[in-house]
């Protein structure tokens, strides 16, 4: 990916967005387990960082798709891992559907408020029994005329807590496995759409999480996004959009993550000298740096295939997939390179050990990730 003027500038001004509306409050938010995404939206949506490949008709910005790469690599560099997830699930999880299959109705009432951040959007997909295995999901929408019934319950729902619409994924007939699901817009201020409870987690912590009950609630059959029972489907080509920017912000936390080690480690002494005259850290950081560059080439290729109109499956697997894993080496060593003070939880370190850990099971698991590169490899009998 070559960078222009234009991206240039478009990095600087989502840098200092950022500067001056997240990273004074990131602390503040992550004490508090969520932040004010409703305060925080608008702003972000009037740079149109929340509809960055979307249709000018709906607010978007018509870029194509390296806007996106420049916009995951300034939000990987955000001092929390939830904040810039949860922006993420309003850019490339919850709405891509929508706004590719989606009627003109559906997307001046949904899509277009939430290009703006006059909307929070989020996806729910996942259930205590269907996690990795999407194909198992239990939620159930059943036609009553006009309007689809729905009950039951999704689990570990990013901004679960604020939404106020969900792209849902139900189960709309009686064929088992990925056929007969459908994703629904579902506006959470509907009676029967209730927030179980708000999840306490391992990292993330700025980024409200939650489970969410469904007791039958009634959609119009009209909130159905494209075709009935095509949401599998439509479904696993959001998964692509969500796991490339995944990659996008990898590029960005692991960049900054080595670059803050380099300047520790050349600041500490210990023994009479800096720590980086150490051969072994010379080393093991050469290599992280190393990776994080073949990441870095790998994901621009990706998007390159992304504006030739290339199925990019392949390209978003593996870069979540290695993406994912290095992102995490990378959180230990910069640990470990700290050493004491690196374990302490107000030292950036720790934030980042603790945050980089999901990534390698949301969006898809690392499992997940070879078991498709297995069957497109044919390695795998089915």
């Amino acid at each position: 990916m070559i960078e222009t003027d234009e991206h240039r500038l478009f990095r600087s001004s989502l840098r200092e967005l950022f500067e001056r509306e997240i990273q004074p409050h990131v602390d503040e938010w992550e004490r508090a387990g969520t932040f004010p995404a409703h305060e925080l939206f608008p702003k972000l949506g009037a740079v149109g960082l929340l509809g960055l490949e979307y249709g000018e008709a709906y607010g978007g910005m018509g870029a194509d798709h390296s806007f996106t790469v420049v916009a995951g690599e300034e939000l990987g560099k955000i001092d929390c891992g939830g904040v810039p997830m949860a922006i993420a699930v309003q850019m490339a999880m919850a709405t891509p559907a929508l706004h590719r299959y989606g009627s003109e109705d559906l997307k001046a009432r949904y899509l277009a408020p939430a290009i703006r951040g006059e909307m929070v959007a989020s996806i729910a997909v996942t259930e205590a029994d269907a996690g990795s295995d999407v194909a198992g999901i239990r939620t159930r929408a059943v036609r009553d005329g006009d309007e689809w019934v729905i009950n039951g319950s999704k689990l570990y729902i990013t901004n679960g807590t604020q939404a106020d619409w969900l792209c849902l994924l139900a189960r709309t007939g009686d064929g088992g496995g990925h056929r007969d699901m459908s994703l629904i817009v579902v506006p959470t201020s509907l009676p029967g759409v209730e927030v179980s409870r708000k999840l306490e987690k391992l990292g993330m912590w700025s980024s409200d999480t939650a489970e969410l009950s469904f007791t039958d609630v009634r959609v119009p059959v009209a909130n159905t996004i494209g075709e009935i029972g095509r949401g599998f489907q439509q479904q696993m080509v959001q998964f692509q959009a969500e796991r490339l920017i995944t990659v996008y912000r990898h590029i960005g936390s692991i960049e900054q993550a080595i670059d803050r080690t380099r300047e520790y480690l050349s600041e500490r002494r210990a023994f009479g000298k800096p720590l980086l005259a150490n051969q072994h850290i010379q080393f093991t950081m050469a290599e992280l740096s190393a990776r994080h560059d073949m990441l870095r080439h790998y994901a621009y290729a990706a998007a390159a295939g992304v504006d030739r109109g290339e199925d990019v499956t392949r390209f978003a697997t593996i870069g979540k997939l290695i993406g994912a894993r290095l992102q995490r080496e990378v959180a230990d060593t910069c640990l470990q390179f700290h050493g004491g003070i690196g374990y302490m939880a107000e030292h950036w370190t720790s934030r980042f050990y603790r945050d980089t850990r999901l990534d390698s099971i949301g969006a898809g698991a690392d499992e997940i990730m070879l078991r498709i590169l297995a069957r497109m490899d044919r390695f795998s009998p089915t």
